[in-house]
């Protein structure tokens, strides 16, 4: 109950982007490479920034 209003941390809103990302990127692929590729590169953008934020602790 009482993880409730517990905030997510800045590591855990990257890394749901990230699946996010991932899975939409795979969902176009089969329809728009050009997109997917785009897709892709944003998902692995955001996985060097959680690279980073490990990197840090």
């Amino acid at each position: 109950m009482f993880g409730l209003f517990k905030k997510k941390t800045e590591r855990e809103k990257l890394m749901d982007l990230y699946k996010k990302k991932k899975e939409e990127a795979f969902n176009i692929s089969k329809v728009d490479r050009k997109k997917s590729d785009q897709l892709e590169k944003e998902a692995h953008d955001i996985s060097v920034k959680i690279d980073a934020i490990d990197s840090k602790q």
